[in-house]
């Protein structure tokens, strides 16, 4: 399987009556894949309430584990759903994963301390894996190639409304109501997902293409993972992307509050960072019909490096405050570039392994958001109080991902005879 390849397949459904056609079968992946956002983004301006009850100081980074540990979830949970659908299929593992999401989420509203929050969002995070692993393995059993990473895109781009929306909604409620009323609107959105889902939602795997759970099957799969060159540059490059997305998430509250104190900012800049977030997706899914996979990636990866390193000079200026506004700029240009190639980073993870899609989607996830999570941990302990540590980690992860893209999409010159 090449990174040019364009032919789509069709999905199968199960035996189930009146399911959902294409265009009702996206909205509905899309909206699986939204509810992990969700859980975090609706939260984020909670964080000073949050503190405040907790008894943490106004710049603590503690409070950043409410979205590590929930990352720490979505890196595990995919080794529950994705072996698992291999054998059982697609649809009854995806409506578990979203059942255990309300049950940890209705948990972490009624935790009697931070670290009970922190227990309830690992096991919130754990049950958004199903719909955000298996997502992906729904959509690459029915979509390959170029034709994959468009549906990707556009579905990125949809399922990045959810951060435009989401932190004003936050605000917006928290304003008027205790912080945990913002814990109540992903549990309620994710139950109506479940009723949809359990009425509408088809299984994309025939029994034909199901392989037996069992631990040699399973290894047999991460063999044939781990030994392609494409699909583990590809995985690395993720988790160093996704590393760029947890430093923002985690650390962008402390870099509008603390630095610059323009808390009430907070829900604008986060929205308009999102938008141009949902603007890359959507130019992306039409530069990869133009350019292909490849050589958008290969360009992407260089230009990522260049604006990463121009974020890491403005950072620098004026002791590590530099204007909010060129700061912001710089910000808004890095972090979508670097989710941008994100979808085309994961069809080309995918592509050679359609036979194990359902487990390659487990070692893909897991590996990249535990990897991405705990990077972008470190990143936001660093914290100083400055713009500083952000960009340079920034900077590392983006140079770092663009060498393993471009070592991915290499291929070697035929031998001389």
């Amino acid at each position: 399987m090449t990174l040019e390849a364009s032919t789509a397949i069709s999905g199968t459904d199960d035996g189930g009556t009146s399911r959902a056609g294409g265009r009702e079968f996206i909205a509905l992946v899309t909206a699986s894949m939204a509810m992990g956002a969700m859980a975090i983004d609706i939260m984020l301006p909670a964080f000073p309430d949050m503190r405040a009850e907790f008894g943490m100081s106004a710049d603590s980074p503690r409070i950043g584990w409410i979205v590590t540990a929930f990352f720490l979830g979505l890196a595990v949970g995919p080794w529950l759903y994705g072996p698992a659908s291999d054998r059982y299929g697609r649809r009854p593992l995806l409506l578990a994963g979203l059942g255990l999401y309300v049950a940890a989420g209705v948990g972490a509203v009624f935790a009697p301390s931070f670290g009970w929050v922190i227990a309830a969002r690992f096991v919130w995070g754990l049950g958004a894996a199903a719909p955000r692993s298996l997502a992906l393995a729904m959509i690459r059993d029915r979509y390959e190639g170029d034709d994959m990473a468009r549906l990707m895109s556009m579905i990125m781009a949809v399922f990045l409304l959810v951060p435009i929306i989401a932190p004003g909604l936050g605000a917006g409620l928290n304003a008027f109501a205790p912080w945990r009323i913002v814990f109540w609107v992903p549990v309620v959105a994710a139950l109506g997902l479940i009723v949809w889902g359990w009425r509408r939602l088809p299984e994309t795997l025939p029994i034909e293409r199901r392989r037996p759970f069992t631990f040699a099957s399973l290894g047999a799969a991460v063999r044939a993972i781990a030994s392609n060159r494409q699909t583990v540059s590809f995985t690395v490059a993720i988790t160093f992307l996704f590393a760029v997305m947890t430093t923002y998430l985690s650390g962008s509250e402390l870099i509008v509050e603390d630095v610059y104190d323009r808390g009430e900012w907070f829900p604008v800049f986060f929205g308009a960072i999102a938008v141009l977030l949902a603007v890359s997706s959507l130019n992306n899914a039409r530069l990869v019909g133009r350019l292909g996979i490849r050589t958008l990636v290969r360009r992407m990866a260089v230009i990522g490096v260049a604006l990463a390193g121009l974020l890491a000079v403005v950072a620098a200026t004026n002791g590590g405050r530099p204007n909010f506004w060129v700061f912001s700029v710089a910000l808004a240009v890095v972090v979508p570039l670097a989710q941008g190639l994100v979808p085309n980073c994961n069809t080309a993870a995918m592509a050679p392994v359609p036979h194990v899609a359902g487990t390659a989607s487990a070692v893909i996830g897991t590996i990249t958001t535990a990897g991405g999570a705990l990077l972008g941990g470190v990143a936001t302990g660093a914290f100083d109080g400055t713009t500083r540590p952000m960009a340079w980690f920034m900077l590392g992860f983006v140079a770092v991902a663009a060498a393993l893209v471009l070592y991915g999409t290499h291929e070697p010159r035929p031998a001389s005879r």
